[in-house]
């Protein structure tokens, strides 16, 4: 199926494509302990999609599903209309799934510019030879590279930077450069895992600008895991809620919000 076709309309009237991602019937288990128990979504073109959930839910084992970290024993990933077979990470990366980390995971003593061109590596296909004199078709790759790292340093306002070790900057820029990586992929799928925690407030009101922007410019698909449920209401077209490897809740902002199983999650009242 053509990930363009059955489009959709969000809660605020904008329009958003077929079904990009559909995770069927997955479970993932460690041991004898269940992670993710028997759960179904989809992530749609072109839309924001949020999963939350209490601590301990297990979101980042979804997401590491979706990136290829884990292999679910149980239940089916398919993607652009096809089932996707055990894939490793770099590979489901080359397929325009790219991600950021709950912990950040940078270079810390290269520089903001050489940390961003990391993110292009899927898309350096002359080789090291080549690349070590720097002639002909790897002199002219690099440049493209280069000029697309550019605009990315630019579209997230980071050019006073660009020249700084990573190790020198503070909590929210490192975040920030993080993104830059993702999106220097040029991914057609873009996994946030917690974007702004341990954030303050206007450190998440600038990183929830530039994932509207990334939606909205690029036409960049995003799923998030956050915990701010203030920036999921406002970010999200559709939300998934998990609790304890289940899937509690599926809809948009205005039915998770009313949905009374997600509420007794979050406050405590199931787990009584």
């Amino acid at each position: 199926m053509n990930a363009m076709v059955d489009p959709y309309t969000t809660e605020d009237g904008r329009k958003i494509g077929g079904v990009l991602m559909d995770m069927r019937n997955i479970t993932l288990r460690f041991g004898g302990v269940e992670a993710i128990k028997d759960i179904s979504f989809n992530i749609r073109e072109g839309e924001i999609r949020a999963i939350i959930g209490p601590n301990g839910a297990g979101k980042s084992s979804m997401l590491n599903v979706i990136s290829g970290f884990y292999k679910p024993q149980e239940g089916e990933v398919h993607f652009r209309g096809s089932i996707r077979p055990p894939m490793k990470p770099y590979q489901v990366a080359r397929l325009g799934i790219a991600r950021t980390f709950q912990n950040i995971a940078l270079f810390e003593g290269m520089s903001v510019l050489d940390n961003i061109m990391t993110g292009r590596l899927n898309h350096m296909k002359t080789g090291l030879f080549a690349q070590a004199i720097w002639k002909g078709a790897a002199e002219k790759e690099e440049i493209e590279n280069r000029a697309h790292v550019e605009r990315v340093i630019d579209f997230l306002e980071i050019q006073a930077i660009r020249k700084t070790p990573v190790g020198r900057l503070p909590y929210g820029l490192k975040k920030r450069v993080e993104l830059a990586r993702a999106l220097a992929a040029d991914p057609k799928l873009l996994l946030l895992d917690e974007p702004m925690a341990g954030m303050n407030v206007e450190e998440k009101e600038d990183m929830s600008r530039f994932i509207l922007d990334v939606n909205d410019e690029f036409g960049t698909t995003i799923a998030l895991i956050e915990h701010d449920m203030g920036v999921v209401m406002d970010l999200s077209d559709r939300v998934v809620v998990m609790d304890y490897g289940r899937k509690i809740g599926d809809g948009t902002p205005s039915e998770i919000i009313s949905n009374q199983e997600v509420i007794d999650a979050y406050l405590g009242v199931a787990h009584d």
